[in-house]
């Protein structure tokens, strides 16, 4: 995956574009600002949006290439972010850090996602806040009609929201919506897509 993601972004066009993804924008922007992870953060159009909004930015990915970017990115918005390469287990964040983690078309490896949702669990405050965009497991049959919408080819990395009322069991669920939209972001994200949102606060 690692090679897959540092040839996507060394594309000299930022591939999802450079506005931050519409749905975390509007909830973001209803929470007073404090510390912010975003795992998967890829060219870093979300995590410069909110270190412009002046939240304190943590974000990580697999890709350097993505990281490339996003530090191009902030700085041409004169912001600073923390952006680091590897995988969760190669982070040292600490127990209750973030007041929110942003979770957006964040799809991890089969064998990494129940691992990373467990450790989030750990990192976010009590009373903190997961903000969540990702594509359902429907969009492998929306991809056959439209395969610009994008998302994983693998099943197993998209979402249900039984898994995750699971994996985030406790939380209060602000709102939950699995739904069709219509995405336009960058070069791989367009048209018709099937997603699951949602906002919910760790008690």
């Amino acid at each position: 995956m690692k090679e897959f993601w540092d040839e996507r972004y060394a594309e000299p066009d930022y591939v999802y574009g450079k506005a931050p993804n519409k749905y975390f924008k509007r909830k973001l922007d209803e929470i007073q600002p404090g510390k912010i992870l975003f795992p998967a953060e890829g060219e870093g159009r979300n995590a410069v949006y909110a270190a412009k909004r002046a939240w304190k930015v943590s974000a990580f990915d697999i890709s350097k290439e993505g990281r490339e970017k996003a530090l191009k990115l902030a700085n041409s918005e004169d912001v600073e972010i923390d952006y680091q390469v590897g995988k969760l287990a190669d982070m040292d964040y600490k127990a209750e850090q973030f007041d929110v983690i942003a979770l957006i078309f964040a799809h991890f490896s089969p064998e990494d996602k129940q691992s990373y949702f467990a450790e989030f669990r750990n990192l976010l405050k009590p009373g903190g806040v997961i903000i969540f965009e990702a594509f359902s497991k429907e969009q492998i049959d929306v991809q056959k009609e439209n395969p610009k919408s994008g998302g994983p080819k693998n099943a197993e990395m998209l979402f249900s929201k039984e898994e995750l009322q699971t994996s985030f069991s406790g939380f209060k669920f602000e709102e939950f919506e699995d739904k069709l939209i219509e995405l336009s972001e960058g070069k791989y994200h367009n048209g018709k897509a099937a997603v699951i949102r949602f906002v919910a606060t760790k008690p």
